[in-house]
This record gives C-alpha cells, sequence and structure tokens, in this order.
C-alpha cells in the first residue's frame, strides 16, 4: 500500500494569552489531522501584552502538557512566526488552516479569510467550533479582566494556571504593560 500524504494543519493565532478555547481547538486538531503546528503569530498592527518569545514558551509548555495527558494524539508542535499566515503554512508543510469558530461574526470574518486563501495560496481551511463553555472567551477579554481586575483566580475557567501565573507576574513586574488595554477597552 503506497505512503499517504500527512495532513497537517496550520492553527495560527497571537495567542496572547492562550485560553482554554485554543487548548481545546488544539485538542480536537490532533484527532483529525497527522499533525499540528501552532503558529504563534507576531501582528505589527496588535499591540500584545506578552512578547512573541514569551506567547511561543506558554503555548509551548501548555503543548507539552496537552501531550502528557494525551499521548495517543497526533504531533504538535509551536513554532514563532511573523509575515504572512500562509507562507509558514508552506514552511511548515500545512495543507489546511485549522480555526476556531465561537460566534456569527467569527464566522463571518472567517469565511472572508479562508475564500482569500484558497484563492491566493491554494490553502484550505477547517473550522471547528467551540465548546459551549468557551463560546464567550477570548484573549482580549482576559486581558480586560487582568488590567483592571485584582483576584486574578477569577479567570481560573478561561485560561489554564500557567497563564494565570504569568499574568500575576507580568502585572507584579511592569503594571504599565497593562495600560494599553485599559485605556483602548473603556
Amino acid at each position: 500500500m503506497p505512503d499517504r500524504e500527512q495532513h497537517i494543519a496550520l492553527y495560527p493565532g497571537t495567542f496572547d494569552p492562550v485560553t482554554f478555547g485554543h487548548i481545546d481547538i488544539i485538542e480536537r486538531g490532533r484527532r483529525i489531522f497527522d499533525r499540528v503546528v501552532v503558529g504563534v503569530g507576531q501582528n505589527p498592527d496588535k499591540q500584545t501584552l506578552f512578547s512573541a518569545d514569551e506567547r511561543l514558551v506558554m503555548v509551548s509548555e501548555l503543548l507539552d502538557d496537552l501531550v502528557r495527558r494525551e499521548p495517543r494524539g497526533a504531533g504538535v508542535e509551536a513554532v514563532s512566526y511573523s509575515g504572512l499566515t500562509v507562507d509558514i503554512a508552506r514552511q511548515a508543510g500545512a495543507t489546511v488552516l485549522l480555526k476556531g469558530i465561537r460566534n456569527v461574526s467569527d464566522l463571518q470574518y472567517e469565511i472572508q479569510q479562508a475564500v482569500t486563501n484558497r484563492r491566493v495560496a491554494a490553502l484550505e481551511t477547517a473550522f471547528v467550533v467551540a465548546k459551549q463553555d468557551y463560546a464567550f472567551t477570548s484573549s482580549t477579554l482576559i486581558r480586560q479582566v487582568a488590567a483592571m481586575g485584582h483576584d486574578l483566580n477569577a479567570l481560573s475557567s478561561m485560561c489554564p494556571q500557567q497563564v494565570i501565573d504569568r499574568l500575576r507576574e507580568k502585572k507584579a513586574q511592569d503594571p504599565g504593560a497593562f495600560r494599553h488595554i485599559m485605556v483602548e477597552n473603556i
């Protein structure tokens, strides 16, 4: 029997910070594809709370935890990238972009992106609908709560403890890092 081509998916995002919704999409992607590459993107138009290196380390640690918990899924790795998502997809050997959909607004935007990626780069998009528990969770919401809240443990239903610990450290070491979040979202 001839070897079949591996189905590699790229799951791109900023992951600033990682949420349980992101982890859920990765877990399910590992059941669908032969390999999942998590692309930690650097978007010059977005002001992030965590640096690209900090986000890559967080994602990599959480992926290691995921593989330890569920070793039977497909291989998964995290890579950092800047530039076009289609370029990192090609470098990773991905033929599919893996995207999570939380609501109709996400779907509308993601369909536009999917059509463009198919036309420009012959890259398909696979949509995974978020679990109901994560339908309203976003990295933006987590950053806002971290910026304005005092009890970061309130985030425990939205993101892993490692992320809460990093948010707490960031807030203690550099309270000014949260200033842009409070200003832009009030």
